[in-house]
């Protein structure tokens, strides 16, 4: 069932980074404030520099194997998730605390879908056989 190549997964941990520190201005619950705004920023923070750290196509300093870079994944989507409800801003509006939830089940669909290893590299380094599925 893990058919997510680790670069498409790469690709994505930067994409939702960065939609994570901007989803209080796209989302526009900013006036909410508090932890409705500060979690997903420090998420999108957080994921930045785990991505970079990670032994992937697009991480920089390769330390963070990529399934300990998975259980991140999770662990910081079950607090996007619960946040709503943990911080108290589950009885906003439903952009302030929707896109929590649907961000934070979606990186797990993701997860679940992905390599845990990297395959072939272009240089041909990493044999696919190392690769688990």
């Amino acid at each position: 069932m893990r058919f997510i190549p680790t670069k498409v997964h790469a690709v994505l941990d930067y994409v939702v980074a960065i939609a994570l520190i901007l989803a209080p201005t796209i989302f526009m619950f900013e006036e909410v404030g508090g932890a409705a705004v500060i979690v997903p920023r420090v998420l999108g923070v957080g994921l930045i520099l785990y991505s970079l750290f990670t032994r992937y196509e697009l991480g920089l300093i390769k330390v963070i194997g990529m399934p300990i870079h998975l259980v991140f994944d999770v662990l910081a989507s079950i607090v996007l998730i619960a946040s709503p409800f943990l911080f108290g801003f589950a009885d906003e509006a439903p952009n302030a605390w929707l896109p929590h939830i649907v961000v934070g089940v979606a990186v797990i669909l993701v997860v679940l879908c992905s390599k845990s290893q990297p395959g072939v590299s272009v240089s041909g380094t990493r044999a696919h056989a190392n690769s688990v599925a």
